[in-house]
């Protein structure tokens, strides 16, 4: 059998899977209110028989109606959908990410299927490779995982500022839990010199130096936007909104980079302004193209 016929019959199910297994769904819901979820994210939730997401999350879950009510769901974390389905509902905590893990598979194995909900995009600094590293480091090579992806800060920020990565545009995660700062500086100082936007993520750590950082390979008067709770409107740690400024005055503005949910949108020498009747905008022109290379 060629490579081709062996990844043909895996996905027809002739082989891998056995039968009486569900399958475990990494679930990205956005920012997490129902307009930015995906109707995929929105049915694989509410037709899972576990669902495992933050407090948080189930709050904005339950707000939309894809949970039950919390006074539909018991001590045990029992819910009754409105159709007479129940639904096991799991609190995840940054604490018990190993323990769920294992535990997804084994609903799996059980003959369940399993929403493991992250927020953003399971694979944007989300949940995705953790579970990948549990299911290799536990052999589960019979648990079935699909992605479900999700709206990223980096997109729903870009979003509400205009449209700033037009053109070729990277992230950074200034979360140093997992990789030294060396590494990090590194690879801002790689992506400020081959002049992409750079969106930053974790802005609560060291995003003075950071952007400092930028500063030595780009001039000042590059635009940035500050971004906070992008597409969750009052519902987030600390409201959404957003602030144009630029390069050289970011770290001017720290009592508007709030937590978590803080993104820094970092545009190149071509990225510009753009103001209507309503507001002002930030662009980058992919290529710099004019109206008449459309």
């Amino acid at each position: 059998m060629s490579v081709e016929d062996a990844h043909s019959s895996e996905a027809d199910g002739e082989a891998g899977t056995p039968a009486d297994h569900g399958t475990l769904y990494v679930v990205g819901i956005g920012p997490g209110l129902p307009a930015h979820m995906t109707a995929k994210a929105k049915r694989v939730i509410e037709s899972a028989d576990v669902v495992i997401a933050s407090s948080l999350y189930q709050e904005f879950l339950r707000d939309d109606g894809t949970l039950p009510p919390a006074d539909a769901t018991d001590e045990d974390g029992i819910a009754v959908r409105e159709d007479g389905t129940e639904q096991e509902i799991v609190r995840s905590t940054m604490g018990r990410q190993i323990e769920l893990a294992r535990a997804a598979f084994d609903y799996v194995r059980e003959g369940k299927d399993v929403a493991h909900v992250s927020g953003g995009d399971p694979s944007v600094y989300g949940k995705s490779d953790l579970l990948f590293k549990m299911a290799d480091e536990d052999d589960a090579t019979d648990v079935p995982i699909e992605i479900v992806p999700g709206l990223t800060a980096a997109l729903g920020g870009a979003a509400n500022v205009g449209a700033p990565l037009c053109n070729d545009f990277c992230t950074v995660s200034l979360s140093d839990k997992w990789r030294g700062w060396d590494e990090i500086e590194e690879k801002l100082r790689a992506a400020a010199i081959s002049d992409f936007v750079i969106v930053l993520y974790n802005c609560w750590r060291n995003y003075e130096q950071a952007v400092e950082i930028v500063r030595e390979e780009r001039t000042d008067d590059a635009f940035v936007a500050i971004v906070n709770d992008a597409g969750r409107a009052d519902a987030g740690r600390n409201g959404e909104s957003e602030f144009i400024t630029t390069l050289g005055e970011a770290t001017d503005h720290d009592e508007k980079v709030s937590g978590m949910g803080t993104s820094l949108i970092i545009g190149t020498h071509e990225t510009e302004t753009w103001r209507n009747d309503d507001r002002t905008y930030l662009v980058t022109p992919r290529g710099g193209r004019d109206v008449e290379d459309f």
